[in-house]
């Protein structure tokens, strides 16, 4: 099922359940989705299941900020809704590489390209974001990457 119907069917589920929190999130990345196909595609555009993928991952970016401001301010209440603001959105994003996995695919990709310091770490994100698919977030294939080439 493509992630735009899905989305719909779980706001609609959602609302059902009189889940208010899920109803409120399903509700802004709908928005934000829209928004972004109408930036990217004009009026009558939708986006594919990558550009969207590539909205909800901003969203969580966007409350995982939020969630770091929170706790620097001792607002614990605020920061425990964004998170579970992201364990509803984290719904839509395919499952997420496991340690192993991450350091398996960043050592194959090192020795392919020949990577042996950090000015030819570019190559070596650029090569692991395309592999990653939405696996893993840049800031995790960035430590590990630097952890390997440092």
């Amino acid at each position: 099922m493509p992630l735009s119907t899905q989305i719909s069917e779980d706001l609609k589920n959602a609302m059902r359940a009189r889940d208010a929190a899920a109803l409120n999130v399903i509700r802004a990345l709908k928005s934000a989705v829209k928004y972004a196909a109408i930036e990217k595609l004009g009026a009558d555009g939708e986006l594919d299941d990558a550009g969207i993928m590539a909205v909800v991952r901003k969203e969580i970016k966007k409350r995982q900020d939020s969630i770091a401001s929170y706790e620097q301010a001792g607002r614990l209440e605020l920061a425990g809704t964004e998170k579970a603001e992201i364990a509803v959105l984290e719904k839509y994003l395919p499952a997420a590489m496991s340690a192993e996995e991450l350091s398996a695919l960043v050592s194959s990709v090192i020795t392919e390209l020949g990577a042996t310091s950090k000015k030819d770490m570019g190559a070596v994100m650029k090569a692991l974001q395309e592999r990653a698919a939405g696996r893993a977030d840049s800031r995790t294939l960035s430590a590990e990457v630097t952890k390997r080439l440092s």
